[in-house]
């Protein structure tokens, strides 16, 4: 290829590169204006929690073992808002993991009592998966809303 020609095509090559990048970084900021995916998630537990409070208060062990594995296996935000949360836990992704772990154990547990007919077991497993959640959020909520939401 002449000189003349490599000229415009590498200025060319260049500028597609700057482009993409500026896409890029404009898809990313997007993606941080909007609310976040796990705000959702948290949402749609809070509101499981509650009908199994109800449940739990009307011996309703069947309606128990529906929400239970609904508990235990929640939703996730999608993997690109995985990898900023876990960034941003950093060190502390393992504990936020631990309590996520300890939630979807005593769900698990408090499902099969529930299976059982067991009303003294689900509630004591309820209260583990109320202790798990009350962990976490006093561990990250602050510092969550703080990093993710304050500082927009």
């Amino acid at each position: 290829m002449n000189q003349p020609v490599k000229q415009p095509l590498r200025s060319l090559l260049f500028a597609a590169c700057i482009g993409a990048t500026g896409l890029a970084a404009a898809a990313a900021a997007a993606d941080e204006a909007k609310p976040m995916a796990l705000r959702g998630v948290m949402q749609q537990l809070g509101r499981d929690m509650q009908a199994v409070t109800g449940a739990i208060s009307q011996e309703d062990w069947a309606l128990v073992a529906r929400l239970a594995p609904q508990i235990a296996r929640h939703a996730e935000p999608p993997l690109s808002e995985k990898m900023r949360i876990l960034a941003w836990l950093g060190a502390d992704a393992s504990k936020f993991r631990g309590f996520d772990e300890q939630v979807h154990q005593a769900a698990q547990a408090m499902g099969a009592a529930a299976q059982r007919g067991d009303g003294q077991a689900v509630i004591e497993s309820f209260a583990k998966v109320q202790q798990g959640c009350l962990a976490c959020h006093q561990s990250f909520r602050k510092s969550f809303q703080e990093h993710f939401y304050e500082k927009r």
